[in-house]
């Protein structure tokens, strides 16, 4: 499924999902909200005829003349349209209890005489308390839900009796049917206008993504292609960013990098293998004569290894991901890269401890040692003469720590944050100076094994490298 689909369908989804919860919640509160303003007038009235009748029933007078009309409106049309609904007839009932809760006046004409002590509008009103009820006059038929609201009747201080004004709830479902209706046709509406505008977003997305996508196969093809117009925004970024890389894989830059770095990587085994050759020529037992011949074949096949796996980081880098991956004993590979540092430490008489432990990395050996060695390489070219270097991993939580640390001068501030950068390099105290690779090489080994390189001066005196590498 194209990405332009995709993002329409999941705007689509989201707008429709809300839409539909905030679609049922108006829908769902519009009855109870309705039923809360029909209570609300029912209360108004029940108090208003109250006070109006409570003089004459204290007296006595059940049938009042008040009462006997609103009887006699329930006989008469009414004629109102109100929103669009027909209002025919009077549909309040109209019934008082004494304080017993024994109905003495009802205009329907059908409970006076009964005990209506335990309804509960009834029952709350005589104790003080506002008295509301809701009841079906047939029990499985929602519709036929009534609304009693009752008011006080008062004899001076005590309450004497009951009004109740009651009202069907079926004649305010029309209202609450025509108030969901016009919902639910707005929101098929909003829904429309949003898929509408989810249609335009998508092709105004999709548009410069098709153009960048054009221009993409086109360099692959091997045409000669300009970058289109995208725009300032994300997508015209990102498009200056491809044609950026672009430029730099076709130009000299990147070619230029690599062979500094393969030049500075090949300096170790070429130093060894010159001493192996310089020792050669002097007179010495067989034994050490083969020694070195087999470090000499050993640093020679090391070169061509490094020559391939570089030449394979280079592939890696841009596939985000090492070619080679197994397991890689810490001890081993601190042992070797020891002892291809042991020629240049004995060179300056500097000891060389390491401490590995039982550690195992997954990762590339190849490209681990290399970068393990540069660190040691570094440590020796700035520890003083006769001073130790120490070599050692350790275990960090998830990770393993692999630290190398010398009794150099250390790193001055303002280099810290710069050591890792391609082509950045400090003067050895002997005032030699490299090439600024083998640090950024180091930290480019360790982003590919999913780890960190870092470099900190000592509190005692002398710098301290780590390689972060994770465990799984």
């Amino acid at each position: 499924m194209k990405i332009g689909l995709r993002i329409l369908f999941g705007y689509f989804a989201i707008v429709g999902l809300a839409a539909y919860f905030l679609l049922n919640v108006f829908v769902e509160q519009v009855k109870p909200g309705v039923r809360a303003t029909l209570e609300d007038t029912l209360v108004d009235t029940a108090n208003v005829l109250a006070l109006m009748v409570e003089d004459d029933v204290r007296r006595g007078a059940g049938q009042a003349a008040l009462l006997a009309r609103i009887a006699a409106l329930s006989n008469q049309p009414v004629g109102a349209r109100i929103g669009g609904v027909p209002h025919d007839r009077f549909n309040y009932r109209v019934y008082i209890t004494d304080q017993r809760g024994i109905v003495t006046f009802d205009t329907a004409g059908r409970a006076v005489g009964q005990d209506y002590s335990r309804w509960n509008n009834v029952y709350l009103t005589l104790r003080g308390q506002y008295g509301a009820r809701s009841t079906r006059e047939t029990p499985d038929d929602d519709a036929s839900t009534v609304m009693h609201v009752s008011a006080p009747l008062h004899d001076g201080t005590r309450i004497s009796g009951v009004l109740t004004v009651a009202k069907p709830i079926s004649t305010v479902q029309p209202f609450v049917q025509r108030s969901q209706m016009k919902i639910l046709r707005r929101g098929a509406l909003l829904l429309a206008l949003s898929l509408l505008i989810g249609i335009g977003f998508a092709i105004w997305l999709t548009r410069g993504l098709r153009k960048l996508t054009v221009y993409a196969a086109q360099v692959q093809a091997g045409q000669k292609a300009t970058l289109p117009r995208l725009g300032d925004d994300e997508i015209g970024a990102l498009g200056r960013a491809l044609d950026s890389m672009r430029h730099q894989l076709e130009g000299k830059q990147y070619a230029e990098e690599l062979m500094h770095t393969l030049a500075h990587e090949l300096k170790s085994p070429i130093a060894a293998i010159q001493a192996s050759a310089e020792l050669l020529r002097e007179e010495m037992p067989e034994t050490e004569r083969r020694r070195f011949l087999s470090n000499i074949e050993e640093q020679n096949a090391r070169q061509r290894q490094l020559i391939d796996r570089l030449l394979a980081l280079v592939r890696v880098e841009q596939q985000q991901r090492l070619a080679v991956r197994e397991p890689v004993p810490l001890a081993t590979l601190l042992a070797q890269a020891t002892a291809d540092a042991r020629p240049k430490a004995d060179a300056r008489a500097i000891a060389l401890d390491t401490e590995a432990g039982d550690l195992t990395v997954p990762g590339d050996p190849l490209l681990l040692r290399q970068a393990l060695g540069n660190l040691v390489d570094n440590a020796l070219d700035f520890a003083p003469r006769g001073g130790r270097v120490r070599i050692g991993a350790r275990r960090a939580g998830p990770d393993v720590l692999i630290e190398v640390c010398d009794d150099g001068p250390g790193v001055p501030d303002y280099a810290l944050a710069r050591v890792f950068e391609r082509f950045y390099s400090l003067a050895r105290p002997d005032g030699a100076k490299s090439t600024g690779l083998g640090l950024a090489f180091v930290r480019e080994v360790a982003l590919l094994h999913g780890g960190t390189a870092s470099l900190a001066n000592r509190p005692d005196g002398g710098a301290c490298a780590q390689l972060r590498l994770p465990l799984h």
